[in-house]
């Protein structure tokens, strides 16, 4: 596609804040969003996303520099917020420039703070209204809202209504900050209809990296493909939270497995992910502490989540679809196609002004 025929940009809120062309973002997938689909998405136009929690801090900081070798525009890094080192990841991000600071769970306040003094954008991820409301009392940019539809750890709520309640919520609270919908998107449909509840974009990971600039081995990327729109499962065994994958034969010997086998296999996936990244079992019971001062996981919880590094690794990097766990969004039963990223976001740009045009006529 020529510049002459490329789409023409979207302004909200959101692209003002971050900085890009299109309210399109690639979000941050552990062994997906590398270097090279987030200084694809980026150049496309949308905000990429490298993905850090499976990463090292010096592979961080080698990827981040590969990052900006690859690209001049915006891009974010996803951080692991209750991480024993999130510190000094938070400090490499300042001194690199980095312009998104992306959280699964959210940042303490005065990590918030920090970034915002330095010009970094910070944008949590949260999947209830109540969250939206505290994570904007503590000073975030944005919020990415994702129902129930979405991959990986999600909760039980749909978009179509975990959307408008977190808009509703937020206004109702006098609070006017920038909404990015995930969770069953897709296309430019989908983009103009989370325009119309309000939201000021779109994030999307299944559709991403279901793309030629995915990393994710061809093979993978075909076992995706050939999936409909009830091959995803949300399973607790994976790793003690709600997590959405595709069925395989794992995820149901897993979840019709007993309690018992399911932690030890934890464990000791634990322990194999701890000697891959060098990490000494200290640090992983103090980010244990962490995760149960918080509230948000039982111990059984904490052991079980070092399956999921391990489990994902063996699908999406090795691309062993019998002993690997592939995470997936229900939308990945009306993906067809591997685009680049630029192709895609082009499409999606393009469908949407077609629909805007199309409803204007209803006016």
């Amino acid at each position: 596609m020529t510049s002459a025929a490329r789409a023409a940009g979207l302004s909200t809120r959101f692209t003002e804040l971050v900085g890009v062309e299109y309210p399109v973002v690639q979000t941050g997938m552990g062994w997906v969003s590398g270097p090279s689909l987030t200084s694809a998405t980026s150049n496309a136009g949308g905000l990429g996303i490298l993905a850090s929690a499976t990463m090292t801090f010096d592979e961080l900081a080698a990827a981040i520099a590969k990052t900006k070798s690859l690209t001049e525009k915006p891009f974010g890094v996803n951080i692991r917020a209750d991480a024993t080192d999130a510190p000094e990841r938070i400090d490499l991000l300042i001194r690199e420039g980095v312009k998104v600071a992306s959280f699964a769970l959210a940042p303490k306040q005065e990590l918030i703070a920090k970034l915002k003094d330095h010009g970094v954008v910070v944008i949590p991820s949260i999947g209830a209204a109540k969250h939206a409301v505290k994570v904007a009392s503590w000073g975030a940019d944005a919020v990415i809202v994702q129902g129930g539809e979405g991959g990986g750890h999600t909760g039980p709520v749909a978009t179509t209504l975990l959307l408008p309640s977190v808009l509703d919520a937020l206004s109702s609270n006098g609070i006017d900050m920038p909404v990015v919908a995930a969770g069953g998107f897709f296309d430019g449909r989908g983009l103009l209809a989370a325009l119309a509840y309000g939201a000021e974009g779109v994030a999307m990971g299944t559709r991403f990296l279901l793309t030629s600039d995915s990393a994710v081995p061809d093979a993978v990327k075909q076992e995706y493909l050939g999936r409909g729109l009830g091959d995803t499962v949300v399973s607790v065994k994976v790793d003690g939270m709600p997590h959405r994958v595709l069925r395989t034969p794992l995820v149901e010997a897993l979840d019709s497995g007993s309690r018992a086998k399911a932690l030890v296999a934890a464990a000791r996936n634990a322990n194999e992910f701890k000697q891959m990244t060098g990490m000494k079992w200290t640090t992983m019971l103090r980010d244990g502490r962490t995760m149960r001062k918080s509230g948000e996981r039982t111990w059984q919880q904490v052991i079980m989540a070092g399956n999921t590094p391990m489990l994902l690794r063996a699908g999406l990097v090795e691309g062993d679809t019998r002993a690997g766990v592939l995470a997936s969004g229900q939308v990945v039963g009306m993906i067809d196609d591997l685009p680049s990223c630029d192709e895609l976001i082009q499409s999606i740009m393009t469908q949407a002004h077609a629909r805007l045009k199309a409803l204007g006529t209803l006016a």
